[in-house]
């Protein structure tokens, strides 16, 4: 199972959106924390949209769309 999601931002309400195989809930705290430069930069996030998906290729594809 793979969740596509989308963050906003709390500081600047930019959207960032990902996708993972992890609980959806460690990956906000992950992106809070500062995984990369760009959610480093943009933290802290809320989780504005989720959808759960089949397969890695389909939630890749949803997540470019």
């Amino acid at each position: 199972m793979f969740i596509v999601y989308i963050l906003k931002s709390i500081k600047n309400q930019k959207k960032y959106v990902g996708y993972t195989s992890k609980d959806i809930y460690t990956r906000l705290k992950e992106h809070n924390r500062g995984c990369n430069k760009w959610t480093r930069s943009n933290s802290p996030f809320e989780i504005i949209y989720t959808e759960k998906l089949s397969d890695k290729k389909k939630a890749l594809d949803r997540e470019r769309f």
